[in-house]
């Protein structure tokens, strides 16, 4: 079972404060998936996650990286994945995937759904859908009981 939240953005802004908020509420161990088109704004939503969580970092797609990494001073780490070009989670292996510490940082994931059967259990989705150049739907899905981001408002 799940719970699922949707909100509406009318901005890159407004997109990055919103992401904001649900950064604060973040710990160690969180893992993010993203689902969304190419342009959607899941870069843009990760500067706002980079911010709520503390981290001065400023934040790029990770497409040719594959990972960014985003630390603070005795913040909880942000690992910025970009799946674009792993064809399933088998290819997970020569990325070096494994060997980032979820359980100590923040994994937020583009293209997710190209690595699905290796999500962890509580997984965040996060869909972003494009409504017009500025609009977008967010859909945060959560495991049954987390209801952190019930309260967040738009």
């Amino acid at each position: 079972m799940t719970m699922e939240y949707n909100f509406i953005t009318h901005s890159p802004e407004e997109t990055i404060s919103f992401a904001e908020r649900i950064g604060r509420l973040l710990k160690a161990g969180d893992f993010i998936a993203y689902h969304g088109d190419l342009g959607a704004g899941k870069t843009t939503f990760t500067r706002g996650l980079a911010v709520g969580m503390g981290l001065p970092d400023e934040v790029s797609s990770p497409t040719f990286a594959i990972v960014n990494e985003y630390h603070g001073r005795g913040k909880t780490t942000l690992y910025h994945f970009d799946m674009y070009r792993i064809g399933n989670s088998e290819e997970l292996e020569t990325t070096g995937f494994y060997d980032y510490p979820l359980d100590e940082s923040v994994f937020a994931v583009e293209w997710a759904e190209n690595i699905e059967d290796a999500f962890p259990e509580n997984v965040i989705k996060i869909k972003i859908s494009r409504i017009d150049d500025y609009v977008r739907k967010i859909t945060i899905i959560t495991a049954e009981g987390d209801e952190r981001f019930a309260y967040i408002g738009n």
